[in-house]
């Protein structure tokens, strides 16, 4: 009996079919991997853009403990996006040096900001990723896409003492918070591309999101300007969700039921944080 021969054009489109078969398979398991890693550093997704224009374009760059949503136009983090708890155990390793982000479609350098009258200013915290996430995710805060053009009273003394306060106040006080922070810039594209370092647009201002993810979620928004004196009470910058949304354009709880959004976004409520034994609080470095 003879076997007949399978043509060498169906034997292309078989191969071609397994090739395809095994892409799509392999591209599912890492979409959900990742997207379970998203959701892991993110309450209520990842923040979404109200109105798509070719300035919201970026790209979610994944690290150890936070994401960083990063835009090739801007030549900054928009947002990142991290998750605290309480440790018991907290060893945090020497000051790493900053580093290039490969990731990133123009060279930052960690020099790049030198002479500009600008910090380097984190906006994952060098302390409290380290404290949660570990040595490994302490050096990846110090990738140059982690990392936006501060003035010095604002990072040294207003924005660290925001973050301290974070760690060290409100994630004992309620054992776990989700952190959303990132740049605000000119209300005018062509303002802030006529205002950079080097490559890197300069932000007028700041914010920084914290939220209680709980059964009844609670939350504080902070809007700090660049020129600031330093010492000013924390809750001077208090501002509603709806604001930093309004400014930024983006929706930071896209998964938020819109009832609650509307009471969780639409309010300044401090009630339960304590903020007022914590609000003039002096910074570590002076």
């Amino acid at each position: 009996m003879t076997r007949r021969r399978q043509s060498p054009l169906r034997a292309r489109w078989r191969r071609l079919a397994v090739t395809l078969l095994f892409v799509l398979v392999g591209s599912g398991l890492w979409y959900g991997q990742e997207q379970a890693y998203r959701d892991s550093l993110s309450w209520m997704g990842v923040p979404a853009w109200e109105r798509l224009s070719p300035l919201t374009l970026h790209r979610v760059l994944r690290n150890d403990g936070f994401l960083v949503g990063w835009s090739d136009v801007r030549v900054n983090p928009l947002w990142v996006s991290y998750l605290l708890h309480e440790v018991d155990d907290v060893r945090i390793g020497s000051r790493p040096g900053f580093r290039r982000d490969w990731r990133t479609l123009w060279p930052i350098a960690p020099d790049s900001y030198f002479g500009s009258g600008h910090d380097r200013g984190h906006l994952a915290p060098n302390y409290a990723i380290a404290a949660v996430h570990g040595r490994a995710a302490q050096r990846q805060t110090f990738l140059m896409s982690n990392i936006t053009p501060q003035r010095p009273a604002l990072n040294r003394q207003l924005w660290q003492r925001l973050e301290e306060v974070v760690i060290d106040r409100f994630v004992p006080r309620f054992g776990v918070v989700q952190v959303i922070t990132g740049p605000v810039f000119a209300e005018r594209f062509v303002d802030g591309a006529l205002h950079r370092v080097g490559l890197v647009e300069v932000p007028e201002a700041f914010y920084k999101i914290i939220v209680v993810p709980a059964e009844e979620p609670r939350a504080l928004a902070f809007l700090m300007p660049q020129e600031v004196r330093g010492d000013e009470p924390l809750d001077d910058f208090l501002v509603s969700i709806d604001e930093v949304e309004a400014r930024t354009g983006l929706d930071f709880f896209p998964r938020l039921p819109e009832a609650e959004a509307d009471t969780l976004e639409g309010e300044v409520e401090t009630a339960g944080w304590a903020l007022e034994k914590v609000a003039r609080l002096p910074a570590r470095f002076q």
